[in-house]
């Protein structure tokens, strides 16, 4: 079966199926005298399945995986969404549909919504809502088993759990089991199981289709994170195989973590500048641990999403000054706000046409000047510890620096107002991933302290390619010849003003397309913390003016570019 890797390694074991509690439920009619009785039926499993959220929350372990208190957060206030029982209640008394049918038809409703969401990340919370569902129909119906019992098995063989999704919940359930992979029929890059798997270092394949469906218990299962193949039951050969490249790949991460300190350095001596992306301020210890000279990209979205209210000035300040201060001197650039329309900050969803193009970023921060004004002023007061570069995203027209630059000033006025103290000297700096402004890039370099590619959103909006919609992401082409050009056109002018430049999107933590980005003169990347050593050992081994060389002629050519010429 062929997914979609998450988390890079080798897993094999035996499979450990999950059960689906909303898999079948019954499906019948109830007498009209029973409706208020089966609504307070509905009532009653909706409390009790947030009191086992909070219960679990309230007894975290320390070692529990960071992003699983807000994740269960999340789940919490679905519960506590009034629209979930009034919405199901009304499907019980108008149709007389029983709870359980009445609850999955409610949550296939929304859950539909969600996926005709443009925007990557939020389609991925529609799990949230089908997560959710699954552990009140486990209520309903008395059962809250999830694995078989293979997990009291007292054999040493590793466990690969295979599911339809999991739920934040849930992984914490599964934690501390002998599990060597997360296997999952839905999700993607940003799902939960994606997110906790990655804190906890085991590999995972997601997008699996159908695949919990057609494997059983104890059937022996080798799970490929690099390519997102999963074998069951292979032949002797092929396992021994698996086990030599999973012995393999053990011995390299412990080869690749020897290069933690040293310089990342060509061979012809051009320094490159390795940083981290982070989502939320304790990752910071993580990209210090693999030997980032810097954040590169602190996506500040993170703190607004999954809460019913608006982080204040001083929990920004906050969460900002701990990422500065743990970075010791080290530049930490933080995005301001990236947010769209189809999402608002209070958690009700609306649709627009098309949000991708639709009123998100600074689009959306300029139309907001007090969320903007509260952002922008904890940022100056975090940037008086340490490096701090301001990333705008999304920008297309100059007056949105114009506009930026403006609402900076009036943000120093107000703490110069007030007496608080900040950095009176701060960069800004744009991300370039809308094709205007990398064609039209020269006044933007002049104006701008720095530059930072988002290729994820760049190479989608160049192409007109939803990476997200599986019908066209065969078409998803990083390695277009247009796309490339852009960033070589950005990247040159960057060097031209002597402003840096730097690329944040997948491309940079891909070690694959290390010695092209090299070749297109960029000296910046910007990645998450465990592609960072795979990615300096490809630096250390490079020979950057011959790349530039080879991958100028190619793209004067309009060529695709080998990349495996540029390894030779």
């Amino acid at each position: 079966m062929q997914g979609q890797g998450v988390v890079k390694g080798y897993a094999i074991g035996k499979a450990a199926v999950m059960s689906a509690a909303a898999l079948e439920v019954a499906h019948y009619r109830i007498p009209e005298q029973e409706v208020e009785a089966e609504c307070e039926r509905m009532k009653a499993a909706l409390s009790k399945a947030r009191d086992e959220l909070q219960l679990i929350a309230s007894t975290l372990p320390e070692d529990a995986p960071r992003e699983l208190g807000p994740l269960l957060t999340v789940h919490t206030m679905l519960l506590d969404d009034p629209m979930l029982f009034e919405q199901t209640c009304a499907l019980i008394m108008e149709r007389h549909y029983n709870a359980e049918w009445a609850l999955t038809t409610q949550g296939q409703l929304l859950s539909e919504q969600f996926d005709l969401m443009e925007d990557e990340y939020l389609r991925e919370r529609g799990a949230d809502i089908r997560q959710v569902i699954e552990r009140v129909l486990r209520v309903l119906s008395g059962s809250m088993s999830l694995l078989p019992s293979l997990q009291a098995d007292n054999s040493t063989d590793p466990l690969i759990v295979v599911a339809r999704d999991i739920s934040p919940a849930d992984m914490l359930r599964l934690r501390g089991g002998r599990f060597a992979a997360f296997l999952t029929d839905l999700g993607g890059l940003t799902s939960h199981t994606a997110i906790v798997a990655r804190s906890m270092n085991v590999p995972a394949v997601v997008g699996l289709g159908h695949f919990r469906a057609l494997v059983r218990d104890g059937d022996i299962l080798v799970a490929d994170g690099f390519s997102g193949t999963v074998l069951v039951n292979p032949s002797e050969k092929i396992l021994n195989e698996y086990r030599q490249r999973q012995e393999e790949y053990l011995q390299k991460r412990a080869t690749l973590a020897l290069l933690r300190d040293a310089p990342a350095e060509t061979l012809d001596g051009i320094s490159i500048r390795l940083e981290a992306n982070i989502e939320l301020p304790e990752e910071a210890a993580e990209a210090l641990a693999a030997g980032a000279d810097g954040i590169g990209l602190f996506r500040s979205e993170f703190l607004f999403m999954g809460r019913p209210d608006l982080p204040s000035e001083n929990e920004q300040y906050q969460a900002y000054a701990s990422v500065v201060k743990a970075m010791e001197g080290r530049p930490v650039t933080i995005r301001t706000l990236d947010l769209g329309a189809d999402k608002s900050l209070d958690g009700d969803i609306t649709v627009a046409t098309n949000p991708a193009l639709g009123l998100r970023a600074i689009r959306y921060c300029l139309a907001n000047p007090e969320i903007f004004r509260t952002q922008l002023r904890a940022l100056l007061r975090a940037s008086l510890h340490g490096h701090v570069r301001i990333l705008i995203p999304m920008i297309s027209h100059m007056h949105e620096v114009h506009a930026t630059r403006e609402a900076i000033e009036q943000a120093c006025a107000s703490m110069d107002a007030d007496g608080v103290a900040y950095a009176r000297n701060i960069s800004l700096g744009a991300m370039v991933e809308i094709p205007a402004i990398a064609i039209a890039i020269e006044p933007f370099v002049e104006t701008l302290d720095f530059l930072s590619i988002g290729t994820n959103d760049l190479i989608q909006y160049t192409l007109a390619i939803d990476r997200g919609d599986s019908e066209v992401a065969d078409l998803y082409d990083p390695m277009h010849p247009a796309v490339l050009r852009l960033i070589a056109h950005t990247i040159n002018a960057g060097e031209r003003a002597g402003k840096s430049v730097s690329v944040c999107g997948e491309m940079a933590g891909d070690s694959t397309v290390t010695r092209m980005l090299l070749g297109l003169g960029l000296t910046g990347f910007s990645m998450h913390p465990q592609q960072l050593l795979d990615v300096k050992n490809e630096v250390r081994q490079a020979h950057s003016n011959a790349l530039r060389v080879k991958v100028a002629s190619a793209l004067n050519r309009a060529e695709r570019i080998d990349l495996a010429a540029l390894s030779g």
